[in-house]
């Protein structure tokens, strides 16, 4: 009798950073690692991209760098967290209860900041577009992505849920997620396409909030 076949599953590359410093040396070569990991992104690329050349421009032999990330895969992690808290934590400056509530045209005004600030923090961080690339490019970063669009749309959904108590809750959930996403795309877009970066924020927040107002008139 012939054995069953066992599918072979590949190895995913792990994502945590083995150390995280506590000391003064430690916190130095764990950032100037990052820091020399964004610069080297927007010299190289994603794919030539390797812990062999973060080792050469740090002065850190491969063991030493190890001994914080176990591939650059775990690099590229940490350095999207860091890209993706800092845009998240634009969004409460612009989004609130009172703001949902409010007219549509505030809306409008306020989504559309909310996607030029986001634009232009990520431009002024070190590789920032390169790390923005490299979440959507690698499969092994899609998680990291997912995770923090998943946070931020569940964290919107409860401010909807507040500004629309008539709509079921999992429609808000919808809602919530794509307004998220599609906000994350106009801003990727900006990167991608040579284009006025007012009118695709303006259109892009045209978009969700003529959503939202449909909302206000929910028939079920």
């Amino acid at each position: 009798m012939a054995l069953p076949r066992v599918r072979e599953v590949a190895r995913k590359p792990s994502l945590i950073a083995k150390k995280q410093p506590t000391q003064l040396r430690s916190t130095q070569t764990f950032e100037l690692i990052l820091q020399l990991t964004a610069e080297l992104l927007a010299d190289v690329g994603i794919e030539r991209l390797s812990t062999n050349l973060v080792c050469e421009r740090a002065g850190l032999t491969p063991p030493a760098l190890y001994r914080y990330f176990p591939n650059k895969y775990a690099i590229l992690s940490e350095l999207g967290q860091r890209l993706m808290l800092r845009q998240n934590e634009l969004i409460p400056r612009w989004i609130t209860p009172e703001l949902l509530a409010g007219s549509t045209a505030q809306l409008e005004t306020a989504l559309t900041g909310l996607v030029l600030d986001t634009y232009r923090v990520t431009k002024r961080t070190p590789g920032g577009v390169w790390i923005l690339r490299a979440l959507r490019a690698v499969p092994a970063l899609l998680k990291v992505r997912l995770d923090s669009h998943d946070a931020v749309s569940k964290a919107q959904t409860r401010m909807l849920v507040q500004a629309f108590p008539d709509v079921p809750p999992k429609e808000l959930m919808l809602v919530g997620r794509v307004a998220v996403d599609m906000l994350y795309a106009a801003v990727e877009l900006l990167f991608d396409t040579p284009l006025n970066a007012r009118a695709v924020a303006q259109i892009a927040a045209a978009m969700v909030a003529s959503h939202l107002e449909r909302l206000r008139n929910w028939q079920g």
